[in-house]
């Protein structure tokens, strides 16, 4: 496996799951024009934190988190994630969107300063990572947590499950 950047920008404005189903088709296409033949699959996603509609993006800097951080709140809010697969020998994409409901905790100021502190936020969609110190401001899931740690597992093997089959050899 190699991880490459497709160095794409990234489409901010617009309905949140087009959006984000948008992203990662041009990350994926982006990735493959790089090469003369598609020889191993492509996997590229895009994930959005999405309040009252609206898609949050990912802080500019710490003010920014903050700002974000607190208007979550106390509320609940959708992570949308999509995926788009390319794999060798097909003419079409295989693209999908997940949508997780998460309810955060009323937050304090202690809180959003320890999540600010540690700079989880960096490069985050809505300013927080739920798989570290952001697991604190969670009081419900509802839906595929991977999905919100960053790319649906649900969502992959229903568009590729044969990029889950062990490759092991007995």
């Amino acid at each position: 496996m190699e991880v490459v950047d497709p160095d794409v920008a990234e489409q901010t404005e617009g309905e949140p799951v087009e959006l984000v189903r948008s992203n990662a088709v041009s990350k994926a296409l982006a990735v493959k024009s790089r090469s003369d033949a598609l020889v191993t699959p492509v996997v590229a996603g895009d994930t959005e934190v999405v309040l009252d509609d609206r898609a949050l993006g990912q802080p500019f800097d710490a003010s920014d988190a903050r700002r974000m951080l607190l208007a979550l709140s106390g509320t609940e809010h959708l992570v949308v994630g999509a995926i788009c697969i390319l794999m060798p020998g097909e003419d079409s994409p295989r693209a999908g969107v997940e949508q997780t409901t998460v309810r955060f905790r009323e937050l304090t100021d202690d809180l959003v300063d320890a999540c600010i502190a540690g700079e989880e936020w960096v490069g985050r969609a809505g300013g927080y990572a739920v798989q570290g110190t952001g697991s604190g401001l969670v009081e419900r899931i509802e839906g595929d947590l991977s999905n919100v740690i960053g790319l649906s597992l649900d969502l992959l093997a229903r568009l590729a499950p044969e990029l889950l089959r062990s490759t092991r050899q007995n």
